[in-house]
């Protein structure tokens, strides 16, 4: 029974990982991963009319600045915390 099980997980893994990157894909998001968190942020579609995928554009004025497009804007970044990140000590351990 064990040895079936694994054989089907060695199958459903990689199928499952596939096709959640299609999914991912799909619907323009950026996907980031290690031990401490996995991210899913938010990409600019390429087929977008406003900005034709560059996210955005310049304003001119005094202080330029980039003015982000709406077809990436209104979605928020999704963050999974996986283990916390060690604290970093106040002083050097010498």
């Amino acid at each position: 029974m064990r040895a079936r099980t694994a054989a089907l997980l060695a199958v459903a893994v990689p199928v499952t990982v596939a096709v959640a990157a299609a999914v991912i894909e799909a619907g323009h998001w950026r996907l980031y991963a290690d031990r401490h968190r996995i991210t899913l942020s938010p990409r600019p579609r390429r087929s977008c009319p406003d900005c034709r995928g560059a996210g955005g554009w310049w304003v001119d004025g005094a202080n330029p600045e980039m003015e982000a497009c709406s077809c990436w804007t209104p979605r928020r970044e999704l963050r999974v915390r996986l283990l916390p990140v060690p604290a970093w000590p106040d002083e050097p351990p010498f």
